[in-house]
This record gives C-alpha cells, structure tokens and sequence, in this order.
C-alpha cells in the first residue's frame, strides 16, 4: 500500500481530534504515517496515533522545530517527500497547517487543495469554495498532492497501526530560522469544546439582541456539551468576542449538529457553517435565507424557543 503522510496536530503533547479524522481518512487511500512535529512526544502520544492506524510514526521534536514558526514543518515534510515519496500529504485545514500546505507546495513543485471535505479513489477531493457558494470535485494533477482536510469532516474510527517510530534528523536551512517564536502565551481552556472541532456548535446571531442575552445561547450548548458560536453581527456589535465568529472571515466548523439561533443566514455566515451534517435553524422571520439550508427550521422568538429547548435537554439527562 502507498504511504500517506500525516502532519499529526497536537497541543501540550495531547493529540487533537482532527488528527484522528486524518488518520481515519488516511486508512482509506493508503498506508498512514503519522509525522511529529516539536515537544510532546511520548509513549502515549504514540500509542493514541497507533490506535487510529499509524503504521509509522515520524518525530522531529528537536528545538530547531519547534523554536521557529512554520517555515521548518515545511522543511521537514519536503525531507520526507524526498526520502519517503508518499502518494499525499494530509494536513487540517487550520490556519498554521494551510501555510505549511503552501509552503511545501512550493518546496516540492506541487499544489495543494484546501478546505477538502471528502476524498475519493484516485485521490479526487470534495471541496466547497467561493465562500461555500460553489462545491466543487478537484484533483492536483503536478508532483505529491497536498490536501488541507476540514475537521469534523471525517467520523473517527480506530483500527490499529503498527505505530513504528523513527526518528528523523535535518537540518533546519537559515531562512527558515528567520522567525522565532520567543514566548508562548497559554490560553485558559473552558470546559466547553474548541469551536472547530466540536460535534455540536449553538450559534446566536443579531436576533439574539445583546450581550447579556447571549447567556441563554451558552446554557443551550452547556446542556448539549456544545461549543459557542456567533454570527459577524454579533461579534461587531461587541455582544461575543471575535474568536467565536463563524463564517467567511471568520472561523470555520463542520459539526454533525448545527443550531442556528437568531441568524439570518447571509451568504457570509453560510460558507462558515453549511457543510455541518444536520443543521437547525430558529429565527422569527419565516423568510429568512438561513430556512433554505436548514434541516429542520422553528418559526418563533429564540428567547421563548430556547429556554424551553435546554429545558428539554437538561429533562432527558
């Protein structure tokens, strides 16, 4: 079977759920090889990647790699390339992993898809572009493909890998040291899941009506084990910070439950959220655009609808 490389996203040295859906994804095109970039690497770490199917498990965790920006990943994956020649690069597509994608489209004279939601034999990627306006079926047809994968994208399934570590040594070139990282600032976590990459997502939008209103949005999502999102309206009126925005110019999700709260489903907020598996939208408006999407739609005010919602969920507890 051919080799598939796999950029392995992690933090504090515990694996990230998107690199579980890569490694999914990658039983079904080839042979997956895990690829460990920077601190963190330990026996548990390994045997996470081996349980979801990494026959091998390349780590450059050496301070050259993980003192610089991206500049040496994208070295390193070159290496590999060159050593190893895969059939393709799996990367998700975050924002730090689509510049590594770029860079080593460049590095290795190839091109890279970004955004991909779905990839079929012959390696035909399923992808949604244009602001989630257009999807589209594309193919890199030039050297090593390179493939930016969405999470929540891919259900994760484990079957064991042989998970065999090598260790692997290069040497970082000069330009790539030209940004270095000098302090690492830790982010407090709540208990609520990261936005990209929950499972179920509530979002409240302009009809949500003020930041202190948002509290109905966070207890709905607290009672579904949701993450928190909003719309641009809301993150311009100052209602929810910025970091929550879902949409063009904001983050982008594909959960397998989508609720839309007070939303009215400009073209903008849809290329963020459209490609969710099921999505539920509630707006008082019965011609708002965001019905056409939905799976399911409520007609009524959100501020009656969704206390009575959570109030349910939290009944069947």
């Amino acid at each position: 079977m051919s080799e598939i490389l796999v950029l392995v996203e992690h933090v504090e040295g515990q694996v990230k759920k998107v690199t579980l859906e890569l490694l999914t994804l990658a039983r079904k095109l080839g042979a997956p090889s895990a690829v460990w970039t920077g601190a963190g690497y330990s026996p548990e770490a390994a045997a996470k990647l081996a349980e979801y199917g990494a026959e091998k498990i390349y780590v450059a965790d050496s301070a050259e790699v993980s003192d610089y920006v991206v500049a040496p990943k994208a070295e390193l994956l070159a290496h590999l390339v060159a050593e190893k020649s895969p059939s393709v690069v799996l990367v998700a597509a975050t924002a730090e992993a689509k510049e590594i994608a770029g860079r080593l489209a460049i590095k290795i004279d190839s091109g890279v898809l970004t955004d991909v939601v779905g990839i079929e034999d012959g390696l035909v990627a399923d992808q949604s572009i244009f602001g989630g306006g257009v999807n589209v079926r594309s193919r890199v047809t030039k050297g090593t493909p390179i493939i930016a994968v969405r999470p929540n994208s891919t259900p994760v399934e484990a079957a064991a890998g042989a998970g065999t570590e090598e260790q692997v040594s290069f040497t970082v070139s000069e330009a790539a040291k030209s940004a270095r990282i000098v302090e690492r600032v830790k982010q407090e976590k709540g208990a609520r899941p990261e936005l990209t990459e929950a499972a179920v997502v509530v979002s409240g939008g302009r009809g949500v009506g003020s930041a202190d209103k948002f509290s109905i949005i966070e207890e709905l999502a607290d009672s579904l084990g949701a993450a928190v999102g909003a719309s641009r309206a809301a993150t311009d009126a100052g209602w929810y910070p910025h970091q929550f925005q879902v949409g063009q110019t904001g983050k982008t999700v594909s959960p397998q439950l989508y609720i839309a709260a007070g939303i009215s489903g400009a073209i903008q907020h849809r290329a963020g959220m459209q490609t969710a598996k099921t999505i539920v939208a509630i707006n008082k408006d019965p011609e708002a655009p965001i019905f056409e999407l939905a799976d399911f739609g409520v007609v009524g005010d959100l501020h009656e609808v969704i206390p009575q919602l959570t109030q349910e969920v939290t009944k069947r507890k």
